[in-house]
């Protein structure tokens, strides 16, 4: 006997989904600035991900659903939790170390990149030639946003070269993510309780690595401290994460994708407004280009 189907939401539902999705995702970036200094990374990014684990067992135990998994949806939960809470998160803290934090929400506009190449070497996918050449154009916009960074006078390269590679690392780790999410047995997994395993799987690594290389645990009671915790465990992680794989189902990877070029474009008016970074006519340019880019290999997905 087959469930029900669910029934589709209104275009004004998904509209909302998406602008929430966005607008969570595009602030993010910002509020990571506030979780770097006292606490060491690793011990930052536990917190965030106990915080959201358990608002997402939370969840699932009202809304009557059970936190069980087989042992193998186990050991997919412990390899989303290592790649996407784990490493993806590290690499992103870190990048904003060396980095503002809208040039790191940029970079992460590529993740459509390893997404399909990806998804063409492990689940058979596609990439058309409109595909391969809108992503050429999207890095070669990034690639004009960093130039005037790297090859200014007195610019510290080395600085902004390491924040990019890490910011890279991570995309690359979010794109691996994303493809395990995306295969048979990622779609089989419950949403709520895999959420929350991985969730916790990655809480339980990152303190592994926090105590391995920064010592006990670090915990910063500042307002401004706990305020960035609180947003970035219960509403960049536990509330966004839900919705956005709720609207995947509803409407698609492909047209859910393009979040990740408006989220960029809220996270370098965030990093404008609030971090001052000065933008030249060929910043403007290349993110201009980065992004008609990424629409044009949105746009020509196999």
């Amino acid at each position: 006997m087959h469930a029900p189907a669910a029934s589709p939401r209104s275009p004004l539902r998904v509209a909302i989904s998406f602008i929430t999705v966005t607008l969570i995702w595009g602030s993010t970036w910002l509020v990571i600035k506030t979780q770097l200094g006292v606490v060491p990374v690793s011990w930052s990014i536990t917190w965030r991900f106990l915080l959201a684990g358990t608002i997402m067992a939370g969840v699932a135990l009202v809304s009557g659903k059970r936190l069980w998994l087989s042992p193998r949806g186990h050991a997919f939960a412990l390899a989303v939790g290592l790649m996407q809470f784990c490493l993806n998160f590290n690499f992103v803290y870190r990048a904003e170390v060396h980095l503002a934090s809208g040039l790191v929400a940029l970079t992460f506009a590529l993740l459509v990149i390893p997404n399909a190449v990806l998804s063409a070497l492990f689940l058979g996918t596609r990439i058309t030639p409109g595909f391969a050449i809108g992503s050429g154009i999207g890095i070669a916009g990034l690639a004009l946003v960093f130039a005037r960074d790297l090859f200014a006078p007195g610019a510290d390269g080395g600085e902004i070269g390491l924040g990019m590679a890490l910011a890279i690392a991570g995309v690359l780790a979010a794109g691996v993510a994303n493809v395990m999410q995306a295969s048979a047995t990622g779609r089989a997994q419950p949403l709520e309780a895999g959420l929350a395993w991985a969730m916790f799987y990655g809480t339980a690594i990152n303190a592994g690595v926090a105590w391995a290389t920064a010592g006990p645990p670090v915990f910063d009671a500042s307002p401004t401290y706990i305020a960035g915790l609180a947003y970035l465990g219960i509403v960049a992680s536990a509330v966004a994460f839900s919705v956005y794989y709720a609207l995947i189902r509803e409407i698609g990877a492909g047209k859910a994708a393009y979040s990740s070029v408006i989220v960029p474009l809220v996270a370098m008016s965030l990093s404008t407004a609030f971090e001052g970074y000065r933008w030249s006519a060929l910043a403007v340019a290349g993110a201009g280009l980065a992004l008609v880019g990424l629409v044009i290999a949105l746009r020509s997905r196999g």
